[in-house]
């Protein structure tokens, strides 16, 4: 009975489930190099921004007030946004840093 079943199989199936197998891993890798290894480096650099926000910085926060760092704690930040108005906001609030 499976002697049948194998006489009865295509020639070549092998070399078609290879083919197949590596367009998966062609997709995979396109998928990867496209869409993850960017995201990843994007949020390697925004972290990195964060470690280094230091006095005096002029930054925008996600909401797009933009203030320069009064002081920094742990996980927060406090900005100035004008002569003594100054607002506390998460770090991970800050969405980049203003070049002059």
């Amino acid at each position: 009975m499976q002697l049948s079943l194998l006489a009865q199989a295509q020639p070549g199936g092998s070399q078609a489930m290879i083919y197949q197998i590596v367009m998966w891993v062609g997709i995979i890798g396109v998928f990867y190099f496209f869409m993850i290894r960017p995201q990843q480096k994007k949020q390697k650099e925004q972290k990195q921004l964060l470690e280094n926000l230091k006095k005096g910085d002029s930054v925008v926060t996600i909401g797009g007030l933009h203030g320069k760092i009064y002081s920094v704690e742990a996980t927060t930040v406090t900005l100035e946004l004008d002569k003594g108005i100054k607002m506390t906001f998460e770090k991970s609030a800050i969405a980049r840093t203003v070049t002059a």
